[in-house]
């Protein structure tokens, strides 16, 4: 047997993924050996309560509520506790006394990872984090590494596991939202408090992480302009579908040239919003919980990472794979390779941002009013690519404020071609006030052309 060097471990979390990868770094740890060329002993977990009940049976012995010491005396501290604070503290605590980090913690990296980045470069070490954009795909690596000659253009992705499987049963079954988030809270795809996935807070912190190391510039959650999909109905999606489209939540990222940019010509536009997606497009068949991330780079062209986007177990192969890095760090020696954030693009409005729309309108249903929507929105800039007219009458008794007495009403849906989202804005607030308009149903971007 080979003698290898020993290098401590510290877990700090016990929870869905932290439980999994104390299993199998206690299950695995002869393999995890031969891969890293040292021997990784798991020196403890810190807990908040090490009587909680755990997904799995780990040694007592190894459940302490004393971080600190744990971390002092540790080579490589992993951080699956989540949240902000303390784990903030503690990740700054472990790379000041010089052990490389491990997390899955987008929402720290989201808002504090330049200080951590800083931070591990001021004493030589790593920070690890595969686990924190898209849970067991691959796709940090191959950003910050393998892309890191070319030059990434777009990057778009479904990356919340939560509303592509809500957005998927609508499709698919034509139901509404909240019987469908019932479900999938009683499943655990959900959190009772599911906020952070629908109002789309989750996927717009991997969308500053993906656009950080796509553009290796900085990006501020503040940055990213964010929409969930708590106003996405089964009529929508009923048009979609009819359409030739499907809805998905995608998170956008996107190198621009000419608009709002430095003085070099780019800037970069982040965003999350549920948007439009071609059913022939490799997003669109992405179904599920699963997630999956599409980049366009300019020399190695078109790239599709697919997989699991959650999960204790899938997430823990992730984060393991970052242990088996930062343990050859350690055997290699040397200083520990910083992140690339130095291109320092700045970020630009969602007004700046260019894309095809679908508008669907309810109209009076007279003469003339195809005519007076289409000149409204060519006094905007916003050119008409498709429409479509279906009759119907008013379903209440009381007419809206637009509408023309008893008379009946016609739903428009309107394709435009590529427009600018400040000009779309404008015109979408002229059709509203407008007598011929007797409400705006809704407005979607187009992605994925």
């Amino acid at each position: 047997m080979i003698d290898y060097r020993r290098l401590r471990v510290a877990l700090l979390g016990a929870g869905a993924v932290g439980s999994q990868v104390a299993r199998l770094l206690i299950e695995h740890a002869d393999e995890l050996a031969d891969r890293s060329g040292a021997a990784l002993e798991l020196a403890g977990i810190a807990v908040r309560d090490v009587d909680a009940p755990r997904d799995v049976a780990l040694p007592r012995e190894l459940l302490t509520t004393d971080a600190e010491t744990l971390i002092l005396g540790s080579d490589i501290v992993i951080e699956l506790m989540g949240g902000i604070e303390p784990a903030r503290g503690y990740l700054l605590q472990a790379l000041n006394s010089g052990a490389d980090v491990v997390t899955a913690n987008k929402a720290l990296l989201a808002t504090h990872g330049a200080e951590i980045f800083d931070a591990a470069d001021q004493v030589g070490a790593s920070v690890y984090y595969e686990a924190a954009a898209a849970g067991a795909i691959p796709i940090i690596r191959p950003l910050r590494d393998s892309l890191a000659g070319d030059r990434v253009n777009r990057i778009i992705g479904i990356v919340n596991g939560t509303t592509n499987y809500i957005l998927d049963r609508m499709d698919i079954e034509g139901a509404d939202m909240a019987g469908i988030l019932a479900d999938a809270q009683r499943l655990g795809y959900a959190e009772a408090d599911p906020t952070a996935d629908v109002e789309g807070y989750d996927a717009a912190q991997k969308a500053a992480i993906l656009a950080s190391l796509a553009f290796h510039t900085t990006v501020p959650l503040e940055a990213v302009h964010r929409e969930g999909i708590t106003g996405v109905t089964r009529q929508m999606m009923d048009a979609a579908r009819h359409a030739g489209y499907v809805i998905k939540l995608v998170a956008v990222c996107e190198r621009m040239v000419g608009r709002g940019a430095a003085s070099d010509g780019e800037a970069i536009s982040v965003r999350v919003y549920p948007a439009l997606i071609r059913r022939d497009h490799p997003l669109a068949s992405v179904h599920g919980v699963n997630n999956a991330v599409f980049v366009q780079a300019e020399a190695a062209g078109n790239l599709m990472f697919y997989g699991a986007g959650a999960g204790g177990v899938q997430t823990a192969s992730a984060v393991l794979g970052d242990v088996v890095s930062a343990a050859r760090r350690h055997i290699a020696g040397g200083a520990g390779v910083g992140e690339s954030t130095r291109a320092n693009l700045p970020t630009v409005d969602i007004g700046q941002v260019v894309t095809r729309y679908q508008i669907t309108l309810e109209v009076d249903d007279r003469p003339g009013v195809l005519a007076r929507v289409a000149g409204i929105l060519s006094d905007g800039h916003v050119s008409i690519a498709t429409v479509e007219q279906t009759v119907q009458e008013h379903t209440t008794t009381e007419p809206s404020a637009h509408s023309a007495g008893d008379a009946g009403s016609a739903r428009l849906v309107i394709g435009t071609h590529k427009a600018l989202e400040q000009d779309l804005g404008e015109t979408v607030a002229r059709l509203a006030e407008d007598d011929v308009v007797e409400r705006v149903v809704s407005v979607l971007r187009v992605e994925g052309d």
